[in-house]
């Protein structure tokens, strides 16, 4: 919000509503993102009681493209320590970058994976569980540093997407795929909700999950999971208990027991 602030002001008067109106109207834009732009503009007008009645635009409503397992462990492992536990917290969890960046010390218990979501976007407070992979790797991160019960653990949100947005242009001009400049940090929470209604058609789960006030804003993942209807697995076998315990810690599924192997399966 603050970036598009500071672009109108450079161009006119931010405090002249008018010249604001007119500015954001004349933008070789689509509707959407004129729309967001009055929603900004909005809330600093109403801090310094500037009268402003907002143009309608209409809103235009994407699908989100939901990136791949192996597309999301591209940036994981291509990203240093801090940042690879960063994303893969988003990936466990869902939560949205502005949330884990508001995250302290005493909103997590290390012992069982567990943090304490106080939420954004005016919606509702909830626990996650990271992976026991990535909790190993949030362990190591806290005793690396001097964490005070109050401090906060992460950068700040856009510092976390500018980082995110230099890492897919490096990876997709050192990997010469394309497609992973049209990924967005957000869509870290969309594979979460996508993957979630895909193993538990639950969708009151996801709402929750999410944070949503709103079922609405939930049941889109409903269509995502449709789209994606083509079930495509990894398979993997264990003969002894620790191989299975090792592998449902990987997020695989068992499936049943053929000449003493058990047999597992996981969503790409």
């Amino acid at each position: 919000m603050l970036k598009a602030l500071i672009k109108i002001s450079r161009s006119v008067n931010i405090d002249d509503p008018n010249e604001v109106s007119m500015h954001i109207s004349k933008l070789k834009a689509m509707e959407s993102y004129k729309a967001n732009l009055c929603d900004f503009y909005k809330h600093y007008a109403d801090y310094y009681q500037i009268p402003f009645v907002k143009p309608k635009y209409r809103r235009d409503h994407k699908l989100p493209r939901i990136p791949t397992r192996e597309e999301m462990e591209l940036f994981i492992a291509h990203s240093g320590k801090k940042y690879a536990l960063i994303y893969s917290i988003l990936r466990d969890t869902g939560i949205r970058p502005v949330e884990l960046s508001n995250l302290t010390l005493k909103d997590i218990d290390l012992e069982k994976g567990l943090i304490n979501v106080y939420t954004a976007k005016h919606g509702i407070p909830r626990m996650v569980k990271v992976r026991n992979q990535t909790l190993a790797m949030l362990k190591d991160y806290i005793q690396s540093n001097s964490f005070r019960d109050g401090d906060k653990l992460f950068p700040p949100s856009d510092k976390i997407s500018n980082t995110f947005c230099r890492l897919r242009y490096d990876l997709a001009r050192k990997l010469q795929n394309p497609k992973l400049k049209g990924i967005r940090l957000y869509d870290f929470r969309h594979y979460y909700a996508t993957t979630l209604y895909h193993e538990t058609k639950d969708l009151l789960l996801v709402k929750e999950m999410l944070g949503h006030r709103n079922i609405n804003n939930t049941m889109i993942y409903t269509h995502l999971v449709k789209l994606d209807s083509e079930d495509k697995f990894y398979s993997a076998t264990a003969k002894t208990v620790d191989e299975a315990r090792k592998l449902i810690e990987e997020g695989f599924d068992y499936v049943a027991t053929f000449n003493d192997v058990m047999l597992f399966r996981k969503r790409k």
